[in-house]
């Protein structure tokens, strides 16, 4: 089994805008983060995505709320922060306190900064197959690593486990885009080994630490782990136990490592996107 990291994904990604960059005469492409509270996994994913921002040479403001803000407050800063004519793509870190209507803001963002595909708009047109849109970050990572490994996916059946509309759904419509036949599964879907076991291309993102294990994966399975768990020995782990599906399995991510570290790259990708779709270069 070869083992696909995130790291030269990331690397071939940032290359790309490095590229694209070389004839940019506007001012740097502008991304602002907002965090609500002190959460340690939002403190850990706003750090990797500034060093991305920096590490690409583009500009990042980080707007942090008290947990306790009350919503007015909120949607009047993120109102503010939404309509700034120098902020080029939002990334709001969720889920957000129970107390805040994040409906709200999904219906608020504009969907020309919306990087992350929270607006009802982006999702409508990831299901419609619009590049115009942005999925979420996490869901085209997968597809960056699946075309950085030259996967062939048409015509491959193609299991995704999850059913969020952070990855599981917008994932699947990707795949459907890049002509796989895609089934979707969940964690109360009958016979779900069985029916995981007959993908030539399994992605695990149900959020259940080492679900997946040999009976789940067939010959020659391409296994994308999208988890992100602790265990019980409180290390961090994927969906897949990867020891156990090392023996039939052609390719697999690990995690950490994997597709995780490839997210702020798509994240940097889309900024550039939304910078140019603004007129700023």
């Amino acid at each position: 089994m070869n083992i696909l990291k995130g790291l030269p994904v990331a690397n071939a990604i940032n290359e790309q805008i490095a590229q694209e960059m070389k004839d940019w005469k506007g001012a740097s492409p502008h991304l602002a983060i907002i965090r609500v509270g002190e959460k340690q996994d939002d403190i850990a994913y706003e750090r990797g995505a500034v060093k991305k921002m920096e590490k690409v040479g583009f500009a990042c403001t980080t707007y942090v709320l008290p947990a306790d803000v009350d919503n007015d407050t909120f949607l009047q800063k993120f109102d503010e922060i939404n309509e700034s004519r120098d902020i080029d793509g939002i990334l709001l870190l969720r889920p957000l306190p129970r107390h805040l209507d994040e409906k709200a803001v999904e219906s608020r963002i504009a969907p020309g900064k919306d990087l992350d595909g929270m607006s009802p708009i982006n999702q409508a047109k990831v299901y419609a197959g619009d590049e115009s849109g942005f999925a979420p970050c996490t869901a085209e990572a997968v597809i960056e690593m699946l075309d950085y490994a030259d996967v062939d996916l048409k015509g491959k059946r193609a299991v995704v486990i999850g059913r969020s509309l952070v990855i599981g759904k917008p994932v699947a419509m990707l795949l459907l885009k890049k002509n796989a036949t895609v089934t979707v599964c969940h964690t109360k879907t009958e016979d779900l080994p069985g029916i995981c076991r007959n993908a030539q291309v399994l992605v695990a993102a149900a959020g259940a630490a080492k679900m997946v294990g040999a009976d789940y994966v067939g010959r020659d399975t391409v296994v994308i782990d999208v988890g992100i768990n602790v265990d019980e020995e409180g290390n961090l782990c994927g969906d897949v136990k990867l020891d156990e599906v090392a023996e039939t399995a052609a390719l697999a991510t690990p995690v950490p490592g994997g597709v995780g570290s490839v997210t702020t790259s798509v994240l940097a990708k889309h900024l550039l996107r939304a910078a140019k779709m603004s007129g700023k270069c």
